[in-house]
C-alpha cells in the first residue's frame, strides 16, 4: 500500500540518513548519528505545513494568484483560500520520478507541463547528496518550451535541535534587510534590521520573537555562501543551513499559528525571490528556451561546508 508521500528513497553516508519522497520530491527526514536535524513528518502522514517541500516555480504567496509576464495576464488556481492567494508553486503535490541513484545521493525529476496560469514547460532535477560536509541540495530547472518563462525556486525545511521550543536556541542569520508585510503575508516594504528585534546578524537567543519574515541583503562569507546557524547553548549542538548566491532571500518562520509547529522548530526557507515576486517582478528569473538555472543549498551539522 502506498503512503501519502509515495515511494521513500533513503540515502546514507556514515552516520547520516535522509529520506526523500516521491510526492513533491521533497525531504522528509535528515538525521545525523540518530539525531533529527529536520523537523519532518511520518511516512504515514500527509506532509503538514510545507515540511521539506520544494517550492517551484515560485516560493511563498502570489497575491490573488495573478501576475503578468511579457504582456500576458495569468491566473493561478487559488490554493490558499483564507488569504486568497496561490502559494508555494506547482510541484508540492505532484509525483516525481527517481533518476540517478547511489547509496549517498539521489536525483528526483519532474516535468512541469503547460497549464492554466503557467503555460510553460520546465524540466526539473533535484540532487540530494550526503557527504563529509553534510547534506547538499542542487536544483536545476531547464526551460524546455518554446517561449521564455518566469521562474523562482525555494525550499521549506524546518530545523530542529530537539528542544521543546526554539526560544532558548541561539540564532545567527545573515539578513541585513527585512520585508514588512500586511495581514495576508504580502510584502509592503523593506527596511534595515538594525535596531529591531529581527536583527540576528550577531548570534543571540530567539526568545519570544515571532518570525514569519523574509530577509534579503544577505551577508556572505568569502566562499560566497550565506549561512544561518542555530545553536543549543545547553546541549552544545549546532546546525547550519547555507545558500549559494542564487538564493538572495531567506524566509524565517517559527510557526506560531500552526499547531503542529508552534515554535518547536524554525523554518529556514531558501528563496531566489521574495513573496509575491511573480506579481511584482522582483528577482524573478527569466528563463529563455533551452536555458537552465542551477541553485544550491544545504545543511551542515556543527560546522561549515
Amino acid at each position: 500500500m502506498t503512503g501519502p508521500s509515495g515511494e521513500q528513497v533513503e540515502i546514507a553516508f556514515g552516520g547520516q540518513r535522509a529520506v526523500v519522497v516521491e510526492v513533491g520530491g521533497g525531504l522528509r527526514t535528515y538525521t545525523v548519528a540518530g539525531r533529527e536535524l529536520l523537523d519532518g513528518y511520518g511516512e504515514d502522514e500527509l506532509c503538514p505545513s510545507g515540511r521539506g517541500q520544494v517550492l517551484i516555480p515560485w516560493p511563498n504567496r502570489l497575491e490573488d494568484g495573478r501576475y503578468e509576464f511579457d504582456g500576458h495576464d495569468h491566473q493561478m488556481p487559488i490554493d490558499d483560500p483564507d488569504e486568497n492567494d496561490a502559494i508555494h508553486g506547482l510541484v508540492r503535490w505532484e509525483a516525481w520520478t527517481i533518476g540517478a541513484r547511489r547509496a549517498d545521493s539521489v536525483v528526483m525529476e519532474h516535468l512541469v507541463q503547460p497549464q492554466p496560469g503557467y503555460p510553460f514547460s520546465l524540466r526539473l532535477g533535484i540532487e540530494y547528496a550526503l557527504g563529509a560536509e553534510g547534506l547538499s541540495v542542487t536544483t536545476t530547472a531547464t526551460n524546455v518550451g518554446p517561449d521564455p518563462c518566469p521562474y523562482g525556486a525555494g525550499a521549506h525545511p524546518y530545523l530542529t535541535l530537539g528542544t521543546e521550543r526554539v526560544d532558548s536556541l541561539v540564532l545567527r542569520a545573515p539578513g541585513r534587510t527585512m520585508f514588512s508585510s500586511d495581514g495576508r503575508g504580502l510584502p509592503t516594504g523593506a527596511s534595515s534590521v538594525a535596531g529591531t528585534e529581527y536583527d540576528f546578524r550577531e548570534a543571540r537567543p530567539i526568545g519570544v520573537t515571532r518570525l514569519d519574515t523574509c530577509f534579503t541583503d544577505l551577508a556572505r562569507d568569502d566562499d560566497g555562501l550565506a549561512r544561518v546557524a542555530l545553536t543549543d547553548p545547553e546541549g552544545g549542538s549546532t546546525v547550519e543551513l547555507w545558500v549559494d548566491a542564487q538564493y538572495g532571500y531567506l524566509m524565517l518562520f517559527t510557526g506560531d499559528p500552526l499547531p503542529d509547529v508552534a515554535r518547536r522548530s524554525i523554518a529556514v526557507e531558501p528563496m531566489t525571490c521574495p513573496p509575491n515576486a511573480l506579481r511584482t517582478g522582483e528577482a524573478v528569473i527569466r528563463l529563455e528556451p533551452g536555458v537552465s538555472c542551477t541553485t544550491r543549498w544545504g545543511i551542515t551539522p556543527s560546522g561549515s561546508p
